[in-house]
């Protein structure tokens, strides 16, 4: 079979693994598609997103249209006649029109196992609701959200350390090795066989907002603490501790102790040691481990005990 062509489109640091696997396969990738420019840093300078940055090293052409519903955009796709276009977290919707480009149509790399989390945030939508697994489904694309039929997949358990960076640099890693799976069978000449989605159990991930990011201690401690880590290292939990406002990076929800956490109101601190912080909460207790103050570092709960006013519980 003739070397495939392929028009590779993603955006952020979760699409270069998938990016590497094109490239190592044995098919041509004629373009990478991607996201303009955007102001980032403090200096609010334009920047390149990370697969642009990835492009150009290797010499690929960069497309990058502000929408592919344009007949301009759709043209210059067009006109690479790829056989294949794989999409892996680009952020731009791609229309019925651009789906039909490629003779074999559109792939999507998604974070989640279908038909479980489709949308924005599936790796922290997974830890928040506190699921027992994930994984990387390599979807065939079609009009609806992340509604496609499934080609491969591949699952893993989400650990009990797992953070939203952990278990996002684990899936872009899966979702590289099933990309490339795909491929070998495509390049090989072989046929795919597509499972429809049921729809059962589908649910939809929301994207992340800042105001999510909020300890609200009247909730659960084992709620609080899959926040803490399902939000690091965005957009990072927030509380008020003795009139304090801090970003938790670290906590872990505990058993109250023998004569605590029962009359105690939510937000109180219950006890304070080398060990952490202790705040009562509609249930349980949180236990702060790490954090840090406005314009510090990240700090251990003694470390930031030791360097404030008295924290009395």
């Amino acid at each position: 079979m003739q070397r495939p062509k392929l028009v590779f489109a993603g955006t952020p640091d979760f699409a270069l693994p998938g990016l590497r696997a094109c490239l190592s396969a044995d098919a041509k990738v004629v373009a990478v598609y991607t996201q303009p420019d955007r102001p980032a840093g403090r200096g609010r300078k334009l920047a390149s997103s990370p697969v642009k940055q990835a492009a150009l090293e290797t010499g690929i052409p960069v497309e990058q249209p502000e929408s592919l519903r344009t007949t301009e955009a759709q043209a210059r796709l067009r006109d690479y006649a790829p056989d294949l276009m794989v999409v892996i977290a680009y952020g731009l919707i791609l229309p019925r029109k651009v789906l039909a480009i490629p003779r074999l149509g559109c792939w999507n790399v998604h974070a989640s196992l279908l038909p479980r989390w489709r949308g924005a945030a599936p790796i922290q939508r997974a830890i928040l609701a506190g699921d027992p697994e994930t994984g990387v489904c390599l979807m065939q694309m079609e009009a609806g959200l992340d509604t496609g039929p499934v080609l491969f997949s591949e699952a893993t358990p989400i650990r009990a350390d797992d953070t939203g960076g952990s278990l996002h640099d684990r899936l872009a890693g899966i979702g590289a090795k099933v990309l490339g799976a795909g491929l070998q069978r495509v390049i090989a000449g072989e046929s795919l066989h597509a499972t429809p989605q049921p729809e059962a159990g589908a649910t939809y991930a929301h994207k992340l907002e800042k105001a999510e990011a909020e300890l609200d201690f009247s909730r659960p401690a084992i709620e609080l603490e899959r926040k803490v880590r399902a939000f690091d290292p965005w957009p990072v939990a927030q509380a008020e501790i003795a009139d304090e406002r801090v970003r938790v990076w670290k906590a872990e929800a505990r058993s109250p102790g023998p004569g605590t956490g029962d009359r105690e109101s939510p937000g109180e601190i219950v006890a304070t040691s080398k060990h952490g912080i202790d705040i009562a909460c509609g249930e349980g207790v949180l236990r702060i481990l790490q954090l840090q103050r406005a314009g510090g570092r990240v700090v251990g709960a003694a470390d930031y005990i030791n360097a404030r006013p008295p924290l009395r519980p």
